[in-house]
Parts: structure tokens; sequence; C-alpha cells
């Protein structure tokens, strides 16, 4: 038998074998459920999250490059390298960015991440672009993560190609509306 010491009666309480045995095992099987749950949770849903119907496999000279979306400043150009970056669903694409070309303060509502390709790519933490030294540079296989929901900028001083890939739907919050590309009528694109 099991004594529970109840410190406010001041007296020892029994319970019989059986009842503490049937309690232990209800234990172990919640936890053994519990367990389950969480490793189907974990391995089984970001199994598939990333799961690819075909394998993919391109080199940069077979890239379809066209206008970025309206999203971006005007001047980019994109190609989709694999999934569909405005679906809830993983993607990989290029980007591609003209000398001085410059994205101002924005945010995302997913994780956003950047190898850069060629050239360089400065980037910033803030509410505004600034060009200073705080900022950083980064060259052909530097790489950057904007963790969902961090005001950021970036800007070019030569052309740059970047890697962009992530969990779509992708997304823009300009911190500043004015700054917003799809504010705008433009004709070009």
């Amino acid at each position: 038998m099991t004594r529970a010491w109840d410190a406010r009666k001041r007296r020892v309480s029994y319970s019989p074998p059986e009842a503490v045995a049937k309690s232990v095992r209800l234990e172990e099987i919640m936890k053994k459920i519990a367990s389950v749950i969480a490793a189907v949770a974990i391995l089984g849903g970001s199994a598939g999250l990333w799961a690819q119907s075909s394998h993919v496999i391109v080199t940069p000279q077979e890239a379809k490059w066209g206008p970025a979306p309206p999203l971006l400043p005007e001047g980019a150009q994109i190609a989709v390298v694999a999934g569909d970056p405005m679906k809830a669903a993983p993607y990989t694409v290029r980007l591609k960015f003209p000398a001085n070309y410059a994205i101002p303060a924005h945010s995302h509502p997913t994780d956003e991440n950047v190898a850069v390709v060629s050239g360089a790519v400065t980037f910033g933490m803030g509410d505004k672009l600034v060009k200073s030294g705080a900022n950083k540079t980064l060259g052909p296989g530097g790489y950057a993560l904007m963790p969902a929901g961090m005001n950021h900028f970036a800007y070019t001083s030569e052309e740059t190609t970047i890697l962009l890939y992530g969990m779509g739907p992708v997304d823009f919050k300009y911190v500043n509306p004015s700054d917003d590309p799809r504010n705008h009528k433009s004709s070009t694109r």
C-alpha cells in the first residue's frame, strides 16, 4: 500500500495497491500516447511540408528570367527554381538585381533565407533604409536569415543574383506604405 501524508489533517491516508498500479499504468499509457503524437507532428508534419513531387536539378544557365512581381521595386528579375512562392509551400527563386538597386524597409510573414550567388548585397535592420557602416555586405556564398516580422532593407552597388528560399506565401509588408511598389502605377512591367 502507498501512504500519503496530508499535512492539513495530520493523518496518513492509504490507497489500495490495485488503485496505485492502475494509476501508474494509465500514466505510462498517456506518456506513450503523447510521445507518439509529438513524433508524428515533428516527423510526419515536417516531412509533408518539404515533400516535392519531383526532383529539381537546374543550372544557372537554365534559369527562365522574367520581371519580378510588383511587390518588389521595378528593375528586379525573377526565375522560379522550385515550388510556388505565392502558395503556402516551400519555394526557391533566383532574384537578379541591377546595380544601385534598393528594397526599402519591410518585413515578411515567414522567415526569409538568402544566399548570394554573384555580386554583393548589403542588408540592414530597421524601419528605414539607411546606408551606413552598421549594415553588412555579403558577397558570393554569403547567407542571411531574416526572421518573420523583422524589419530589414537591402541594396546593391553592382548587379547581384541571390537565391531566396523559404515557406510561402511570399509577401512584403513595407514599413512606409508609400515605399510599397504595389501602391504605384507603372506601365513598364
